[in-house]
């Protein structure tokens, strides 16, 4: 394995060693409901993740051999996928070997809520690479919302979903129209709002989920909600971080304000 580009922010506040990880866990996982492991190798590895050293993450992840070590083991590369990867092919195939291992997890544990989601947030990331509209085409987006709602089905208070799903719907509408969009594939504009505004309801001082909201309410109603998107991002920017992917989340937004 190549070495992936190190986190670029300061991580010495997202240093969860020993008990601190346990004291913490509540507040970190807020997001996505992940059980607290009790073995120490996938417990090292949340703790990688959480620093910011995604490579090791992985690696601790895939050798724990837990459905924890495997979760934390996807959701690091898929973050790092998302932030810090420029190039378009590696990030489609860091989001494909997400996708194939989640799949293999969620189907030897059911149970496994994250397992089911991260093979919804790699597919996802994964259809915007190559375009929403040949996500359609292949079937990827019907696999994306049937994990999506198999993780609501094990975890209704799983904030990360409700905000894939908002997504989910705001895309196809933006993609193909309101019209078309509810024959076909069963969104709205009404669903999509509902689960951003539910996974606001779950996790109020999420920068992630006033990001998305944003970037929903312009796909979903262009100029109209224009301010309104500009102030959930000033909020997200405002944000203070727990870890080194709410400081992604946050310098994003600063990024996008910075370039209006």
């Amino acid at each position: 394995m190549s070495s992936w580009t190190p986190f670029p922010h300061d991580a010495s506040s997202f240093d969860y060693a020993g008990d601190a990880l346990w004291q913490h866990w509540e507040r970190l996982h807020a997001g996505d409901q992940e059980p607290w492991p009790e073995d120490e190798d996938s417990q090292n590895a949340w703790r990688a993740y959480h620093r910011g050293d995604f490579q090791t993450a992985v690696a601790l992840g895939l050798k724990a051999e837990t459905p924890s070590g495997m979760n934390a083991a996807n959701k690091a590369q898929s973050i790092y996928a998302t932030y810090l990867v420029d190039d378009e092919d590696e990030k489609k195939e860091l989001f494909e070997e997400v996708a194939d291992r989640a799949e293999v997890a969620a189907r030897e544990n059911p149970n496994n809520i994250n397992a089911h989601y991260q093979h919804a947030y790699a597919l996802g990331r994964y259809s915007q690479a190559i375009s929403i509209v040949k996500a359609l085409a292949q079937g990827i987006a019907s696999k994306c919302k049937a994990s999506l709602d198999k993780t609501l089905e094990l975890a209704p208070d799983h904030a990360e979903a409700h905000i894939a799903l908002g997504a989910y719907n705001a895309e196809i509408i933006d993609k193909v129209g309101g019209m078309v969009g509810s024959l076909t594939y069963g969104v709205s504009k009404d669903k999509s709002v509902q689960h951003y505004e539910r996974a606001l309801e779950l996790l109020p001082n999420s920068a992630i989920a006033k990001i998305e909201y944003g970037n929903g309410m312009l796909m979903l109603f262009g100029n109209k909600k224009v301010k309104d998107a500009t102030k959930l991002y000033e909020e997200a920017a405002e944000s203070t971080p727990a870890d080194a992917m709410e400081a992604l989340d946050v310098a994003f937004a600063k990024s996008e304000l910075s370039d209006d």
